[in-house]
């Protein structure tokens, strides 16, 4: 993805009357136009204007909120998810974890503090690195999902305008979104279908390629909620799907998003371990 900014000096000399000429001091402003890859990036580039772009994340500093997530057989994790926006740094409190690593009972902790990703459990640290992994696919992803419109627009992001469809009587643009990340041969795709009428994101497909999810991915449906200027996608839901983005039987995986607060002043100190 390719931006390019054109900076607009506009200089204001006012002469005054008579012999004597008074030059009032040079007033700059600077105009930024966005040079657009294709049509997919610029309908991506507008719905980020509309929910917030991650320049309104950086300004809100750090966020705390209540995260709930069912799977389709049932089984639940509730967490209390803290991040600092600035170098991403990522903490979860996992009061319920019948989903991410059920085998340790009792509440889990899990850090991203810039350098290091950590685990504890009963505030003990746990060193076991297949669980170490766990957390390192845990923390960017949670972080990810809640920043995502944002982050598509993302230096490393290439965009493919797919076509219009027609969904239940409203009209989608689709967007697929890919990553060119150096020396790393499999990444994630996203398919956004972008609501011509709102410019937002209701739905998306997307591969899960760290677990191999490529052929089959999964549909993604969104509701949003206005916090604080911001439009965030607080309520999801996802159940497989083909290309298609047509359904497969079978019940939905829903995640909530509740009591977001941003502005909490967090520091790196939140998340040491």
């Amino acid at each position: 993805m390719k931006i390019k900014f054109l900076n607009i000096i506009v200089c204001v000399l006012l002469l005054s009357c008579g012999d004597n000429r008074s030059t009032q001091q040079t007033e700059e402003s600077k105009e930024s136009v966005v040079i657009f890859d294709n049509k997919g990036h610029e309908l991506v580039y507008n719905m980020v204007q509309k929910v917030g772009d991650y320049r309104s994340l950086l300004d809100k500093k750090d966020v705390i909120y209540t995260y709930t997530y069912k799977t389709a057989d049932g089984k639940v994790d509730v967490a209390t998810e803290k991040y600092l926006f600035d170098g991403e740094l990522s903490y979860g409190l996992y009061d319920q974890h019948e989903r991410t690593i059920p085998q340790l009972e009792g509440a889990i902790e899990q850090g991203y503090d810039g350098n290091e990703y950590w685990l504890k459990h009963d505030g003990k640290l746990i060193t076991d690195q297949p669980l170490i992994d766990k957390v390192m696919f845990n923390r960017p992803t949670n972080l990810y999902w809640f920043a995502m419109m944002p982050k598509l627009l993302d230096p490393n992001v290439v965009y493919h305008y797919i076509g219009e469809t027609v969904i239940n009587e409203a009209t989608y643009d689709i967007v697929k979104v890919s990553f060119n990340i150096p020396n790393k041969e499999n990444t994630d795709i996203y398919q956004v279908y972008i609501n011509q009428d709102t410019g937002l994101v209701d739905q998306f497909l997307f591969t899960v390629a760290a677990y191999n999810v490529i052929d089959v991915p999964y549909l993604m449906e969104l509701k949003y909620e206005s916090i604080d200027g911001l439009l965030i996608p607080t309520q999801r839901k996802y159940q497989k799907s083909n290309w298609d983005g047509v359904i497969l039987n079978g019940p939905f995986t829903e995640v909530t998003w509740t009591d977001i607060s941003f502005n909490n002043g967090l520091t790196i100190k939140d998340f040491k371990k």
